[in-house]
């Protein structure tokens, strides 16, 4: 399968950098800014050990997620250079595609029923699965020169972490449509409008009011927050496990179309594509 479930870096060089303040918050950070974060297998699998530091960690009361550079994540990286999905027949490979992508789906899992509601600080380019991360946060601010996308129809493939389905939840079945069969992009402006995001600061001021909303919180009772959170998830995410199992099947078969090279050949080379359906 080649795909490998153990990390592939040594901790000092993750691309998600974890630092536990005095006041109860800790500060999530993606570095990886030189290449605009993007995101990979290898992240998954940090993200998923960050998650579970996190959770049993009594010190922390709330959790801000940031991004060094000049983007808070450009997509998934088009190279996934440090391993590959592979099978020795087109269904093998779907079905290595399937396991794969579920045992994603398990990692954002924890990260996003972390008991600590999570706060999330968006500038520059929020794409495909940045999209979708910063979708898996309970509340979302953002800087004004934040762009969002999810763009993967564009390239051949389907969105596969559920950001779609979180999208449809946050601002109804028409917009999420609209926004994920288009790959259109939307402004900072737009997407609080749509209420997507739930403020909008100027990015010298991102994250110092990040700082501020997750000390207000940290204030308060942390059983009585966590059980808030519990509560409000368990109402508003009914039903999304079962989808998201649904949604890593139907995903996995753009993985063996001839679409989904040609599409990625051609976004890495900035150069139209011709779909055939494929």
């Amino acid at each position: 399968m080649a795909f490998r479930t153990s990390p592939v870096v040594a901790e000092d060089e993750w691309q998600i950098r974890l630092d536990v303040r005095d006041d109860g918050i800790a500060i999530l950070t993606l570095d990886h800014p030189e290449k605009l974060n993007a995101w990979s297998w290898e992240a998954s699998r940090q993200l998923g050990v960050r998650a579970d530091q996190i959770r049993f960690d009594e010190r922390i009361r709330v959790v801000i997620l940031q991004a060094e550079g000049r983007a808070f994540c450009a997509g998934i990286d088009l190279g996934m250079p440090e391993d590959r999905v592979t099978g020795r027949s087109p269904a093998e490979k779907v079905r290595n595609y399937y396991e794969g992508i579920r045992w994603v789906h398990e990692r954002f899992r924890v990260f996003h029923e972390l008991p600590q509601p999570i706060i999330a600080a968006v500038h520059g380019y929020c794409l495909g699965f940045g999209f979708e991360l910063a979708l898996m946060c309970d509340i979302r601010l953002c800087a004004d020169n934040a762009i969002f996308a999810l763009p993967e129809a564009q390239v051949g493939v389907s969105i596969d972490a559920g950001g779609d389905m979180r999208l449809a939840h946050e601002v109804g079945a028409g917009w999420a449509k609209m926004l994920a069969l288009t790959g259109k992009r939307i402004d900072a402006v737009t997407a609080e409008r749509l209420g997507i995001i739930q403020q909008v600061t100027s990015a010298e001021e991102l994250r110092a009011t990040a700082l501020e909303l997750a000390q207000e919180i940290a204030r308060n009772a942390p059983l009585a927050v966590q059980s808030i959170k519990r509560t409000i998830d368990g109402f508003a995410y009914r039903g999304l496990n079962e989808a998201l199992k649904f949604e890593a099947l139907s995903a996995s078969v753009e993985f063996v179309s001839e679409d989904m090279p040609a599409g990625y050949a051609a976004k890495a080379a900035k150069q139209p594509v011709e779909f055939e359906g494929k």
